[in-house]
């Protein structure tokens, strides 16, 4: 049950991540204070419903999360775009593969894995 809750909290995320990317580009803010590391947040059996539920990092949040190893950073567009460019350090796992098959992804689980399709 752990398994299947944490798939679908996997897929929830992916989706809600991929409608905001539809929502148009944004500016990072330049900030002075030194990056923090945020935690993953363990799912506590309450998945995300909306778009807004879902936890935000920066991207200096999410280099210094990939920098420390603490977090896996998932490119989910195309292949194609994939190798176009991609954040150094990402792998390339396609949305549709995800959706295709999710028990098959070659991540753990317990890892907080930042998604990205922009």
């Amino acid at each position: 049950m752990k398994r299947t809750k944490s798939i679908y909290l996997l897929l929830l995320t992916v989706v809600i991540a991929l409608s905001a990317c539809s929502a148009g580009p944004t500016q990072a803010q330049p900030t002075s204070a030194p990056t923090q590391i945020i935690e993953p947040i363990q799912p506590s059996g309450d998945i995300p419903l909306t778009e807004a539920d879902v936890p935000r990092v920066t991207l200096e949040e999410a280099r210094a999360a990939l920098d420390s190893g603490a977090a896996v950073i998932v490119d989910v567009r195309s292949p194609s775009a994939f190798e176009t460019s991609h954040i150094a350090g990402a792998i390339s796992i396609p949305l549709g593969e995800i959706e295709r098959n999710p028990t098959g992804l070659s991540l753990e689980k317990d890892q907080w894995i930042i998604t990205y399709c922009t």
